[in-house]
């Protein structure tokens, strides 16, 4: 019998980070994630884990960079602002090739915005989050249930390939509850890591974690097996969903909760005799490139329309992963604002015909 929880997807996100053995956890709170930092308070303690709400943004970020190079399961997470002051940090990470774990639950912006929903960090998530050539693996669930079981997935990937992973979702998947299965977690892989800064012991020549390169070469050679290694996590990691996709003429894109809304969309025109499914990268980086080139250069596919909640960000990957073979348009609302279904419909219904 499954053992099913009512959990807030921020509660969801912090257990789940306990059982795949995370016992370090530094934060700093800011709506609408700060559910996240208060259940680590309590049950970290209990544990003997660590939890460190530290004095900013930035230091939380640096606690977490020490920590992953010791070999240990870290973890931090913020809302949009937060993970801007905190991109520097990523960026050492990734010049360290540490694997930690970033959570960001967006909020609208730019600037302070406001404490709604929002999708607007995607370029910062995908195209780097910090300074210099690197990805972060980005996962972005669509449910509760999912937050639980892609954090586990977070820390294996970031382990596997000695990468930073960020768990991207949104304040209405933040906040909402959902039961969640709790048994259904992965089995969490246990990765040796000889790297780590864990102490000699007399045993071996001491370990160096830098991100400091005064050799152009070497500072290049290292870029280049970084990137070698994330041409292993496209081929083996990248993740999505289709959803009525096999007789579909219009294709739309959602990720996270607008992918939940969409699936409403398309009952209601498929009602009507249109034909339309979903693609939801699951995977924002790596992108689900291959699927959507595949159903663009299909005769039966029209167009495609990319539900987001922002003025426009993922559309920008899914022409270049169509290479704009069909037309794509944008269903977006932004500044907190959430699509409905109907608005969804309307722009699916003006896709098939073209307009």
């Amino acid at each position: 019998m499954a053992n099913k929880v009512l959990m807030k997807g921020n509660e969801a996100i912090a257990e789940a980070a306990i059982r795949a053995g995370c016992r370090h956890y530094f934060g700093y709170p800011i709506t609408p994630q700060t559910e996240i930092a208060a259940y680590m308070a309590k049950r970290m303690p209990k544990i003997d884990g660590t939890f460190l709400q530290a004095e900013s943004e930035i230091a939380a970020i640096n606690m977490v960079y020490g920590a992953a190079a010791a070999g240990v399961r870290a973890m931090t997470s913020s809302s949009s602002p937060g993970i801007a002051l905190k991109s520097e940090g990523i960026s050492y990470l990734a010049g360290s090739d540490l694997p930690a774990v970033v959570v960001n639950i967006q909020r609208g912006g730019p600037g302070l915005g406001g404490i709604q929903p929002s999708q607007a960090d995607y370029f910062q998530a995908t195209k780097g989050g910090g300074h210099g050539d690197f990805h972060l693996v980005v996962l972005a669930p669509n449910g509760v249930q999912e937050m639980y079981d892609m954090t586990s997935l977070a820390f294996d990937i970031a382990d596997k390939y000695r990468v930073t992973s960020m768990l991207l979702s949104d304040g209405i998947l933040g906040q909402m509850m959902e039961a969640v299965d709790l048994d259904a977690a992965r089995t969490s892989e246990c990765v040796a890591k000889p790297w780590a800064l864990t102490g000699t012991k007399g045993e071996r020549a001491p370990n160096i974690i830098n991100s400091l390169y005064m050799n152009p070469e070497d500072l290049e050679r290292t870029n280049l097996d970084r990137f070698a290694r994330y041409a292993q996590i496209e081929q083996n990691e990248t993740r999505f969903e289709q959803y009525l996709t096999d007789d579909a003429e219009v294709i739309v894109v959602a990720y996270g909760a607008p992918a939940r809304i969409a699936k409403n969309a398309i009952a209601k025109v498929r009602a009507q005799g249109v034909k339309a499914g979903l693609i939801r990268p699951i995977t924002l980086w790596p992108f689900p490139k291959a699927i959507l080139a595949e159903l663009a250069s299909r005769k039966q596919t029209k167009a495609l329309v990319c539900v987001e909640l922002s003025m426009g960000q993922m559309i920008e990957d899914v022409e270049l992963a169509t290479r704009c073979a069909k037309p794509v348009l944008l269903c977006a609302r932004t500044g907190g604002m959430v699509p409905t279904p109907e608005e969804i419909v309307t722009k699916i219904l003006q896709a098939e015909r073209g307009a």
